[in-house]
């Protein structure tokens, strides 16, 4: 308890001195800054020089935050900018698809009039006016008929290939059944194997190949036209190409473009003989069945 008594003793005193040292350099700090004389001001801005730049440290916090602030605002503007430029983006892309579209119609139309067919081969254009409502398009109507000279079983066309074939006629319309209807039958050849095979419509954009003879000599990629047998379609129509599908059947990527069926070419195709007594191709009419004599037929072909 001594020693406690004695150390306040003698701490108390050098307190009090300190501070009344103190109290005196801060009122002579403020006599000189108040003195008007260029020698004290020079003494002051001597002072300044010395202590103000030890102060810089002190001021890092400030700056430090002052370049946060301003850092976040230029974060704020880019995002800004960034949202604008994505809009732009967006709307960049809508009119892209339909500068697509535009480009894919025009090539329609310019194929519907410059496209080289068949020199004996003419057509019809018409518009498509409505379709079968059904999800898979088995059928569409174009605004020609009858009127206009269109005949049952003729085939149509858009710009780039084959579409179907007309399965009724009206006097100013008619409707064209399309390769992808489960009625759909024709025959194809598969260039440039040279293999013949029936397209069979399944309600699907990519149609089975049946009755093919050899698949190890057919590729994806393969170009198939109409054949021409049977006299249903013209030959070397474009009907797509060969594709294999998920079930790993070989299946024909349509080259119409079924998503936008606007304006069909209805071709005349030249008539064909209609045989109306199958018999009279095997053998002349005796009236009698049984074997023909060779004198018979001697006398038939003289």
């Amino acid at each position: 308890m001594a020693r406690d008594a004695n150390s306040e003793d003698f701490i108390g005193p050098i307190r009090r001195l300190l501070v009344g040292l103190l109290v005196l350099v801060l009122f002579g700090v403020f006599v000189i800054w108040r003195i008007d004389n260029p020698r004290v001001e020079q003494f002051r801005a001597a002072a300044i020089d010395k202590v103000v730049p030890s102060f810089e440290w002190a001021m890092r916090p400030v700056t430090g935050m002052a370049n946060l602030v301003s850092d976040f605002q230029s974060y704020s503007q880019l995002a800004a900018q960034n949202q604008d430029l994505r809009r732009e983006l967006q709307q960049m892309k809508a009119w892209k698809e339909a500068a697509l579209q535009l480009e894919q119609e025009n090539a329609k139309l310019l194929g519907l009039n410059n496209v080289s067919l068949n020199p004996q081969l003419t057509y019809v254009t018409g518009v498509v006016i409505t379709d079968s409502g059904s999800p898979f398009r088995q059928s569409v109507l174009v605004n020609v008929g009858t009127r206009d000279g269109i005949v049952d079983g003729w085939p149509t066309m858009d710009g780039i290939g084959l579409v179907g074939r007309i399965a009724g006629v009206g006097k100013s319309t008619s409707r064209v059944m399309l390769l992808t209807d489960t009625s759909s039958r024709i025959p194809v050849t598969i260039q440039p194997s040279g293999q013949k095979a029936i397209l069979a419509g399944d309600n699907t954009l990519t149609p089975p190949l049946d009755f093919l003879e050899n698949t190890d000599s057919i590729r994806p990629g393969d170009r198939v036209v109409s054949s021409g047998d049977g006299g249903v379609f013209p030959a070397d129509l474009l009907v797509g190409q060969v594709a294999l599908g998920v079930d790993q059947r070989l299946r024909v990527r349509l080259a119409a473009d079924y998503q936008r069926l606007e304006f069909l070419r209805v071709l005349r195709a030249p008539p064909h003989e209609e045989i109306t007594d199958p018999g009279g191709l095997l053998t002349p009419n005796t009236g009698f069945i049984g074997p023909v004599p060779l004198n018979a037929l001697e006398l038939a072909d003289g």
